[in-house]
C-alpha cells in the first residue's frame, strides 16, 4: 500500500503565514507533551494535504528555549503528517554564505543545554529509553527534492551544511562564533535542535530550509548581527523560501514514500530498549 503524503510546515522567524495553504482551517491540539505552539492550520498547497504552525506562536512570543519542540512534532505526527519541512533563520559562518542565500542541512552540532530532547522519557504513553541514530541528520529524500526543486526554479541553493544550534536568545560572542567556524560548521541558529531530533524519533520525514540573515559576529567589519537587520533580511527574501515551499510540496506528494517510511520506523522500534525485570 502505498504511504498517502501529509506535510507538516514549521514556520520560523518570519515565515508563519498561513495564506499560502488553500482551504484552511484551524485545529487546537492538546498532546501527551503538553500544548503546541500555536493552533495548526489544516488545508491544501497545490492539493496536497498540508499542516502549518507557527514555531514562536503566530505573535512571535516565545523564546526557542521556551518552544514546545514535542508537543509541536507530536501534534503534526497526531494529525497524519508523514514530512516535516521547517524554515529557519541562520548566521552565516562561512564568507561564501551571504546573507539572503538558502541552504539546505544535512548536519548539526549541538549546542543548547536546557531542551528535552527524546519523548522516551519515562511517561506512560512510551516505554523505554530511545537511543535514536542522527546520521542521516535530516531525510535526505526529502532533501533532494527541495534541492531538485530550487534549481528548477532557478533559486541558487547551498545544498548542504552543517548547523550549530545554540541555546539562545541572546546571539554568540565572537569566541563562540570563531570557535564554531573552527569547528567546520557553516551556520548557527537556536530552533533546529531538538527538532530534528524528535522529528526522526516520531519517524517523520524531516528536512530544513534555511536563510542566512547574518554574518554573525565573526568577521572584522564590526557589522555584528542585531534583531533589526536579521528580520529585514528575513523579510526581503521570504519569498525564496515560500516559493521553495510551495513547489516541492507537489513534488515531494508525487513520490512513493512508503519504504522510506517503513524504513524510519524500523529505526525507532530497534532504537527502543525496553525496561526489563531481573
Amino acid at each position: 500500500m502505498v504511504s498517502k503524503v501529509k506535510i507538516g510546515i514549521i514556520g520560523g522567524s518570519g515565515l508563519d503565514d498561513s495564506q499560502i495553504i488553500e482551504n484552511r482551517t484551524e485545529r487546537v491540539v492538546n498532546t501527551h507533551f503538553g500544548i503546541p505552539s500555536d493552533v495548526l492550520i489544516e488545508g491544501k498547497i497545490a492539493g496536497v494535504d498540508c499542516v502549518l504552525l507557527a514555531r514562536h506562536g503566530r505573535n512571535h512570543s516565545i523564546m526557542p528555549s521556551n518552544v514546545n519542540y514535542r508537543a509541536n512534532i507530536w501534534a503534526l505526527k497526531t494529525l497524519g503528517c508523514t514530512h516535516v519541512i521547517v524554515s529557519t533563520a541562520t548566521g552565516s559562518l562561512k564568507e561564501e554564505i551571504h546573507p539572503g542565500d538558502i541552504v539546505i542541512p544535512d548536519n548539526f552540532i549541538d549546542r543548547t543545554t536546557k531542551r528535552v530532547q527524546t519523548f522516551y522519557d519515562g511517561n506512560e504513553l512510551l516505554s523505554g529509553v530511545c537511543h535514536i541514530p542522527m546520521e542521516p541528520a535530516f531525510c535526505n529524500r526529502t532533501r533532494d527534492v527541495l534541492i531538485e526543486t530550487a534549481r528548477g526554479i532557478g533559486l541558487g541553493v547551498h545544498e548542504k551544511g552543517t548547523v550549530v544550534t545554540i541555546e539562545g536568545p541572546r546571539f554568540s560572542s565572537k569566541a563562540e562564533s570563531n570557535l564554531f567556524r573552527q569547528w567546520g560548521a557553516d551556520l548557527v541558529n537556536m530552533t533546529l535542535v531538538p527538532e530534528v531530533v524528535l522529528a526522526k524519533e516520531a519517524g517523520l520525514c524531516y528536512a530544513a530550509i534555511a536563510m542566512a540573515t547574518d554574518y554573525d559576529c565573526w568577521r572584522e567589519t564590526g557589522e555584528d548581527v542585531n534583531v533589526a537587520d536579521v528580520l529585514a533580511t528575513f523579510k526581503k527574501n521570504v519569498t525564496k523560501v515560500t516559493d521553495l515551499i510551495i513547489n516541492a510540496i507537489p513534488k515531494v506528494a508525487a513520490l512513493d514514500w512508503t519504504e522510506t517510511i517503513e524504513e524510519l520506523g524500523k529505526t525507532v522500534n530497534t532504537s527502543i530498549m525496553l525496561p526489563h525485570s531481573n
